[in-house]
């Protein structure tokens, strides 16, 4: 049954998404886009916690969101960030359906689609061109993560904060400093002082 709740510019979004990877007919494209559910969460608020199973994975229409965990001293460490067109959830949990570790938290206004894990599945199961996109999605996100891991065993923290400036300068802007910090692991007051550095060679 198709989502007449779903806007149709958004509906469009996802769409032209979903095309950038595979081949879809207007059926397929209306099909794969009713799958999803529009979702508006306000800043600062929690859309998955630890010890409850994520349900479901977010599309970013618009806003932004992190998700982190945090460690038995108190201190948290930012596993993701996500703004428009990409992908945020407990991805252990949500793939095994099993209780989350991870807390994912809007930091601005946020306007998502929301694709559960049922809904997942019957998608895939109705279409190999689905499987396909989410196949690709799957491995997408695995390189991206092992580029991550590599950048922060073998760059210095100054090029970690470089290179990510480099590739998405409008999120060095977007999340508070302690956010990116986190992400690119380091302190807070570590990358404060690379900043001012940077800002010293350019004056």
């Amino acid at each position: 049954m198709i989502n007449l709740n779903v806007k149709m510019d958004h509906k469009q979004t996802i769409i032209n998404y979903a095309k950038k990877h595979v081949l879809l007919s207007d059926e397929e494209a209306i099909e794969f886009a009713a799958a999803f559910k529009e979702l508006k969460v306000k800043k600062r608020q929690f859309i998955i916690q630890p010890e409850f199973t994520a349900k479901s994975k977010y599309f970013v229409l618009s806003g932004s969101l992190r998700s982190y965990v945090v460690c038995n001293e108190g201190q948290d460490h930012t596993i993701q960030l996500a703004i428009e067109e990409w992908w945020i959830s407990d991805y252990n949990s949500y793939i095994f359906q099993q209780p989350a570790s991870m807390f994912v938290v809007a930091m601005e206004d946020s306007l998502l689609f929301q694709l559960t894990h049922d809904q997942e599945n019957r998608l895939t199961a109705t279409n190999h061109k689905f499987e396909t996109l989410f196949r690709i999605l799957a491995e997408q996100s695995v390189a991206f993560m092992q580029r991550r891991i590599i950048s922060n065993l073998t760059h210095s923290a100054e090029k970690r904060y470089e290179l990510f400036m480099i590739k998405y300068p409008a999120m060095g802007y977007r999340f508070p400093q302690y956010v990116i910090a986190s992400y690119l692991g380091m302190t807070t007051e570590f990358l404060s002082k690379i900043r001012n550095q940077r800002v010293k060679h350019k004056s």
